[in-house]
């Protein structure tokens, strides 16, 4: 059966209805932009009832609402005529009216959550909220595609105890599978294609040039090296699990642990002397800082750090464990902004080949690259090395609290071992990957 013309469904309004033609008429063209009805989805009218219509439409909401069921119903798409005239779009659109924009798009979410078409993240994606062509593209087809299978009974509805694995897994198929449509590729290489390239392409050339040559190494996931690393983390997993890590009446790791901790990884103490504690080492607590706080992989309890839930599932995954470690090296310390993880991210593509650098070299380099991005110190001055001593120090004990440096001495070069530079490829790669998101949306 062919698709309705919208114009003829216009005149048939127009001589039917005149009263609500022109309301109709505003309301398709935003939905389709001038493009034929068969082209919308569920999703699609969803979007335009309960946050274009409210927020970017004027003149009576309700009543284009209506209008549009009505040029839907004569075009034999009840379902889409259903969703103009139901009382989720009168209780959003007077949510909207009555309590602002924020609780309307809250109520907006919500609303779309429950139909069940709304594409959820997967382990392989998270949506952005700003999306580049390919990656619109994917989320419209799989939309589309969970639509159908509510619709057919492939997928049981919303509410259902099986839908939520069931949406997840059918997702995950359509983002994984290849299509036709493509050419034989599969919507996730596009957006991830996508995403890398949007990477590479950042501000400023020295930038673009020192990101280059990752855009085709990111591609595929880089897997955990066959050797063993990461010892720190495993060493404080394991006192985590077998009783947990023992800590002072001041909540610090118990002295003999530090102690150990130096012997075992030879990190750095500010004291010449007898290691008395923890605050003697910093490397420990940025260890501590990073399976508490970013991983999640521990928990004080009394006077002891155990092992969480997410812990024992990232120690039972190594995969797992290694892609979430490995990120870490560029998440954003507390009080940190994009500035700070710039500065370690041009470091680590610097060092990401095995290339050894001296403190004032490395960061002459990075200077380069932050003030090629547009990057400025505090007091308005291109950035010099510095300005670049706390964000550096970070990465440093980022680095050697997992064992990444061939030497943790403050006056060895800075160089990664070879689980090192996996490690900084695999922290780039989910870097470059991150879906892009409004400011306040995460």
């Amino acid at each position: 059966m062919p698709a309705p013309d919208v114009a003829a469904l216009l005149a048939e309004l127009e001589r039917a209805e005149p009263d609500v033609a022109d309301s109709a008429r505003v309301a398709v063209e935003w939905l389709t932009g001038g493009e034929a009805l068969e082209t919308i989805s569920q999703l699609d009218v969803c979007e335009f009832l309960w946050y274009a219509l409210p927020i970017k439409v004027t003149g009576d909401r309700h009543g284009i609402a209506r209008a549009l069921g009505r040029l839907f119903e004569l075009g034999g798409m009840e379902r889409y005529a259903a969703l103009c005239d139901s009382p989720t779009t009168t209780r959003i659109l007077r949510v909207y009216a009555r309590e602002g924009e924020e609780a309307g798009t809250a109520a907006y979410q919500d609303a779309v959550e429950a139909t069940g078409v709304l594409p959820p993240d997967v382990p392989e994606l998270s949506w952005s909220s700003i999306m580049g062509p390919e990656e619109l593209g994917a989320h419209v087809a799989c939309a589309a595609a969970l639509e159908l299978a509510l619709v057919s009974g492939e997928l049981p509805q919303p509410g259902a105890k099986a839908f939520l694995k069931g949406r997840l897994d059918l997702t995950r198929r359509w983002l994984n599978s290849p299509r036709p449509e493509l050419g034989g590729d599969c919507w996730l290489h596009r957006v991830h294609g996508e995403r890398l390239n949007r990477w590479v392409l950042g501000r400023g050339r020295a930038r673009r040039d020192l990101a280059q040559p990752f855009e085709v190494r990111l591609h595929a996931p880089v897997p955990p090296p066959e050797e063993p690393h990461l010892a720190s983390l495993w060493w404080l997993l394991d006192w985590a699990e077998t009783g947990g890590v023992p800590l002072t009446q001041k909540f610090n790791v118990a002295r003999a642990l530090v102690v150990e901790s130096v012997e075992l990884f030879g990190w750095d103490t500010l004291t010449s002397g007898t290691v008395r504690g923890e605050a003697d080492v910093p490397t420990l607590t940025m260890l501590r800082e990073i399976m508490m706080s970013e991983l999640k992989a521990v928990r004080r309890t009394g006077r002891k750090l155990v092992l969480t839930s997410a812990g024992r599932k990232l120690a039972d995954n190594p995969d797992l464990l290694w892609t979430a470690v490995t990120a870490t090296l560029l998440t954003p310390a507390k009080g940190e902004h994009d500035f700070e993880v710039s500065i370690r991210e041009s470091a680590l593509m610097l060092l990401a080949d095995g290339a050894a650098y001296s403190y004032p070299d490395l960061c002459e380099r990075v200077a380069e690259v932050v003030n090629g991005e547009g990057w400025r110190s505090a007091a308005g001055a291109q950035v010099s090395a510095r300005d670049l001593g706390g964000p550096m120090g970070e990465f440093q004990r980022r680095l050697d609290a997992l064992d990444l440096r061939v030497s943790c001495d403050w006056r060895s070069t800075w160089q990664l071992t070879p689980v090192g530079q996996a490690a900084a490829l695999s922290a780039l790669r989910t870097q470059a990957l991150r879906p892009r998101q409004y400011a306040g949306l995460g």
